[in-house]
């Protein structure tokens, strides 16, 4: 009951301290905010880019998983002359889809591989639009919805027929409103100068995300298209195996991982030139990217937290000589070092709370503001609230322990001196 009592008279003499003295305190109560407001606002943002990605994963197939030439995610930055280990390993070939398109694990083996082209229709001209080489039935796992048109067939991929499917937004480039489906594209593949006119098939539009508004201009071809006719490389290529819905992935994987082992002869002793990567790795190498990229927001945020704490030292001092004969007086009737300390921390507390409720009320504000008019479903998560907040409170006692402290060892005679 006494700590909650001294707790009670300490808040109501910091809120007649903060009303005395508007100005200083209110651009302490800033500094404040503003850190707590961009750590409220990044953990938003972490949370929405995390949760858009998730949903991805989940809409494309979270047992999905992919056959690569190397495994990416355990790639390392080197600064040395050599080629890196990967270098050598064979390119997954369109053959290796087929045999596993075969295996009783596995429902679908879409092979494809990225490249970059230049688009011409009538004198309007795109350059660096992001390319694809697919089989047929990508679209089944890609969010989003043909807006026109249609995906082209396995037949049309075996034939490697002249066709192609486009971005909304590279069809209203190129074509306004008018119909785009058969319609001609001049295609140019990059320092190749292989040119070729493609037929659209279908206009795709993809489901909203934090990815949709980077990457406008796209299109998707039969791979063979791509290979034979504007003979794009696959030498990044990949496999993306969707397992039958009644087989686990670990099985899947153990049938695909057999089945390239095989096509390729290797030995029971020889390791994997190849490299077989879920979803949840992928999902995992994303969460790192995240994690790395809030710890650097969050160091650069507390700049402010930093700015409001000198803030605090400041004012707290100030208040300390202001009230030094307050202090001599309360020292006089009995008051004792450890609650003259205590009054002076919970002050400086009381201080750091209110930015930190403003700052809370700021990032709420543009995290709300990025939810409204970007892809991004910013949200701010509790663990956020309660951190800044708390991160607040702490800022007020560290950064008020050394005014506190002086206030508790002033002499009370020399205090009740003081003029």
């Amino acid at each position: 009951m006494r700590r909650l009592t001294m707790l009670e008279e300490g808040v109501k003499i910091a809120l007649d301290s903060i009303r005395a003295n508007k100005v200083r305190s209110g651009l302490t109560i800033l500094g404040v905010s503003i850190g707590v407001g961009v750590i409220v606002m990044i953990a938003a943002l972490v949370t929405g880019i995390q949760s858009s990605i998730m949903d991805g994963f989940e809409s494309a197939g979270p047992d999905n998983f992919g056959v690569l030439r190397y495994d990416f995610s355990a790639v390392r930055a080197s600064f040395g002359s050599r080629r890196p280990p990967w270098w050598n390993k064979p390119t997954i070939q369109p053959e290796e889809a087929d045999r596993l398109a075969r295996l009783p694990a596995v429902r679908e083996a879409l092979y494809s591989f990225n490249f970059g082209s230049t688009m011409a229709v009538e004198g309007r001209r795109v350059s660096g639009v992001q390319s694809y080489g697919y089989s047929s039935g990508w679209p089944a796992y890609q969010p989003g919805t043909f807006t026109a048109g249609r995906d082209f067939i396995p037949q049309e991929v075996s034939q490697s027929r002249p066709l192609v499917v486009i971005s909304a937004p590279l069809a209203e480039e190129f074509f306004g409103g008018l119909d785009p489906i058969g319609r001609k594209i001049r295609v140019t593949l990059g320092n190749r100068a292989v040119s070729e006119a493609f037929t659209v098939v279908g206009v795709f539009e993809n489901e909203e995300n934090i990815f949709s508004s980077a990457i406008q201009y796209w299109a998707i071809f039969p791979y063979t298209s791509a290979m034979k006719r504007l003979k794009a490389s696959n030498w990044q290529a990949t496999i993306w195996i969707v397992p039958r819905e009644s087989v686990p992935q670990e099985a899947a994987i153990d049938q695909v991982i057999g089945a390239m082992r095989s096509i390729r002869g290797l030995r029971p002793r020889d390791e994997n030139n190849f490299a077989v990567l879920r979803s949840d790795q992928l999902l995992a190498t994303f969460n790192t990217f995240l994690g790395i990229f809030f710890l650097i927001m969050l160091a650069l945020s507390s700049v402010g937290l930093l700015v409001g704490g000198i803030g605090v030292i400041g004012i707290m001092m100030i208040s300390v000589t202001e009230r030094t004969r307050e202090i001599g007086v309360r020292k006089a009737v009995g008051a004792t070092r450890q609650e003259i300390l205590w009054q002076f921390l919970v002050e400086s507390a009381v201080l750091t709370l209110l930015g930190g409720a403003a700052g809370l009320a700021l990032g709420t504000a543009m995290a709300e503001g990025v939810a409204a008019y970007t892809p991004i479903p910013a949200t701010i998560p509790l663990w956020a609230i309660l951190t800044a907040l708390v991160m607040a409170i702490v800022t007020g006692v560290l950064f008020g322990i050394a005014p506190a402290y002086r206030a508790s060892r002033l002499d009370p005679i020399a205090a009740l001196r003081f003029e």
